[in-house]
Order: structure tokens, then C-alpha cells, then sequence
């Protein structure tokens, strides 16, 4: 699984967010904390304004916060509005290839490979990541020395 460095603003982002306790922060606060580009980092926070994960509001007391509790927020639904559906091949969905012959497992391999992204990306919430608290299915994969290598 490859993921984009725009996802992987996106769910540090959210994750800082889910921390703040005094009010909504700036995208500076955020791009500081998470050594973001500050840039970069605004245009993610639109996308997932847009998208219904997080809140904005401008002016001296503005700043961006969580549209929903964090543990009602999978990392799923961020890779979601960031990048688009999870697991494609050349930009299309595995149920929609054509694969023939002695290659015609490898739609069912790549139809598995994403059923099991989602079980992972749907299970652990933004308030999992953010409190170090992530789920025992999570940590039993972890705990396997094979899936560091």
C-alpha cells in the first residue's frame, strides 16, 4: 500500500486537531506541530472541510476543529476525501478489470488486498491514533516481527 504524502498530511493534521483542547487551532499551529508546508497543509484542510471532517473559521478567533467526535472518524474516511477510493489498479477499481487467461486470480488477489485495507482503515479512528489507544486486531499485526521487514 502506497500512500500519498498529501493522506499522510491529512491524518497528522486531523490527529493534531483531535488533541486540541484549547479551541480550534490555526493552520500554522497545525503545520508547525506536524512540520507540515504551510501551504501544502492549507489546501488539505479544505479538501476535508469539503469533505465533512473538519470546521473552519476565519478571523482572530478562527481557526479549524473537528466536524465529528475523532472516534466517529476512520482513517479510511480521511484517505477517502483526500485520495479517493482505497485500492486501485492503473486507476481502476478491481471489480471493473479484465483480467483473462492465467492471470484471471489477480482481480480476486486485488479485490482480498482491499477488503483488508478497509478492515484495517476502518477500524481504527482518529481517537485511537491520538490517544495510543489502537485496537487489539491493530496491535496483534504489529506484535508480528514479519511486518516490519
Amino acid at each position: 500500500m502506497r500512500l500519498s504524502a498529501r493522506v499522510d498530511y491529512a491524518l497528522r493534521a486531523v490527529v493534531e486537531l483531535a488533541t486540541a483542547v484549547e479551541g480550534p487551532l490555526t493552520a500554522e499551529r497545525i503545520a508547525k506541530a506536524q512540520e507540515i508546508p504551510p501551504k501544502f497543509l492549507e489546501s488539505i484542510l479544505l479538501q476535508l472541510r469539503r469533505g465533512g471532517v473538519v470546521h473552519a473559521q476565519r478571523g482572530p478567533e478562527g481557526g479549524y476543529w473537528l466536524a465529528r467526535p475523532a472516534d466517529k472518524i476512520t482513517l479510511a474516511d480521511v484517505i477517502r476525501i483526500i485520495d479517493g477510493p482505497l485500492a486501485h489498479v492503473r486507476g481502476q477499481r478491481p471489480e471493473d478489470l479484465g483480467y483473462h487467461g492465467a492471470a484471471a486470480a489477480l482481480q480476486e488477489v486485488w479485490i482480498a488486498l482491499r477488503a483488508s485495507e478497509r478492515q484495517i482503515l476502518e477500524l481504527v479512528t482518529i481517537a485511537d491514533v491520538a490517544t495510543g489507544t489502537l485496537p487489539e486486531r491493530v496491535r496483534e499485526l504489529v506484535a508480528d516481527p514479519r511486518a516490519w521487514a
